[in-house]
């Protein structure tokens, strides 16, 4: 529980543990409420308030930060922003709770003879202040802001307690006490990217460090080799997963990298039932290796960022994922898999056989530069582009080459990226200075909404 002013109430809970899942459901019980809040928009956030909204409860999410979900960056949660609203939550991000009041709702019961008893406060409400001045009437409060290590224990057995704020151990999970191990959420693992100290709370991990830890003090000596934080949430119908290091965390480490989009079909788009795949991979533009994936979609997430997770801990490159010989059939996969087509993309980078433009470079166009949409016209009704474009279909684009000045540069989009591709490829041959938007207007219109 943070140390924010009125949250010892009956109606305020968080969740570590089933007790606590079963005070939850007595409120829920009690109080019957109409509307509930949750604050903060990690895991047990989001599945608190999927939880809460298929009970009919009406439901508003405060998230601090400008995402939920913040393993993966802000452009892949974007997804999840437009999911969560589509389902009739109070979304609001940037937003902070500041104070609750408890305001209790006397019930008074009757003995047998009719005589008022002892009131009982059996029901109540809450009135939550903002960080932004606004005032939320809720019924049902759930604080699910994170977690921290618990390290009382070790710290009154004199244990090092690390900068993250968990328990030191070595790679054999020894404390600098040897006759003492610590595994879990309580301890400082070293990440798989960064080789530095880091807090991932993952059920995986724990689990094997707990093996490794229990063999090493029978004598063997099992070393663990780092974490990756592999994780994924489901959030509605959508699945949002990620691995490695993200945008924000190799800024943050001083690591250079390079980026990808790509926007897929889960399967072979002629058999029914394809969903769209959404992929964001990130890799060291000098050696082609892993630091990370995301990937946002309907189906076939869990497989994808699987994949990426054995490819990053097996050292394998962008080229090396190319490939890749994925299982293929037309209701499972598709012949060219999603990792295929990002380490396609990503080794065209790397060899010089395209240039890139982001969506966060489209903020502001230089004079020296022209947005080109090469989609057809249907796909720029109802306000779907970029204000400024010129607008010439790639189908169009030989015949009309002439329209676009060779002293600027052209930046190039379409839906996602294969058509401004194709576009890139007849601009540069005729001599032009070219750029293709990777993930095209797709991953600008959640990046920027």
């Amino acid at each position: 529980m943070p140390p924010i002013p009125g949250l010892d109430n009956p109606l305020t809970h968080s969740l570590r543990n089933i007790p606590d899942m079963d005070a939850i459901l007595h409120t829920i019980e009690m109080n019957n409420p109409s509307h509930a809040t949750v604050v903060g928009g990690g895991f047990i956030g989001l599945e608190m308030m999927e939880a809460l909204h298929q009970r009919g409860i009406q439901t508003t999410l405060l998230e601090m930060a400008d995402q939920v979900m913040t393993p993966v960056d802000r452009e892949m949660a974007g997804f999840a922003h437009q999911s969560i609203r589509d389902h009739g939550i109070d979304l609001r991000l940037g937003t902070a709770l500041a104070s609750a009041e408890y305001i209790p709702t006397t019930h008074v019961a009757s003995d047998d003879a009719g005589e008022p008893s002892e009131p009982q406060h059996l029901e109540g409400s809450l009135s939550l202040t903002l960080n932004n001045g606004d005032t939320l009437h809720t019924e049902l409060l759930i604080m699910a802001v994170g977690v921290k290590p618990e390290v009382t224990l070790a710290q009154q057995a004199g244990l090092a307690i690390g900068e993250k704020g968990g328990i030191v151990v070595n790679s054999t999970m020894q404390t600098q006490d040897p006759d003492i191990y610590a595994v879990g959420d309580a301890v400082e693992e070293i990440d798989f990217v960064t080789h530095k100290p880091t807090l991932v709370p993952l059920a995986g991990p724990a689990n094997r460090q707990g093996r490794m830890a229990a063999d090493n003090m029978l004598g063997s000596t099992e070393h663990y080799l780092g974490t990756q934080g592999t994780a994924i949430c489901k959030i509605f119908d959508l699945a949002v997963a990620s691995v490695g290091q993200n945008e924000k965390q190799l800024k943050q480490a001083n690591i250079d990298y390079q980026k990808v989009y790509v926007h897929a079909a889960s399967h072979a788009g002629y058999y029914p039932g394809a969903e769209i795949v959404s992929f964001k991979m990130l890799f060291a533009p000098d050696t082609g290796a892993i630091l990370g994936a995301q990937a946002v979609g309907k189906d076939g997430i869990d497989k994808r960022i699987d994949v990426m997770a054995v490819a990053q801990r097996a050292g394998m490159t962008v080229e090396q994922l190319q490939h890749l010989e994925l299982t293929y059939a037309p209701p499972y996969g598709s012949a060219k898999d999603v990792i295929n087509q990002a380490a396609f993309v990503a080794t065209n980078l790397i060899k010089g056989d395209a240039k890139a433009v982001h969506y966060h470079d489209l903020a502001t166009l230089g004079d020296d530069q022209v947005l080109l949409d090469v989609r057809n016209a249907p796909e720029r009704e109802n306000g779907e582009y970029i204000e400024g474009d010129i607008h010439i279909p790639v189908d169009e684009l030989r015949g009309r080459i002439h329209e676009l000045p060779k002293d600027k540069e052209i930046l190039i989009y379409c839906q996602v990226g294969l058509r401004g591709n194709v576009a890139y490829r007849q601009l540069v041959n005729h001599g032009f200075k070219a750029r293709n938007l990777l993930g095209g207007y797709r991953t600008y219109k959640f990046a920027t909404a």
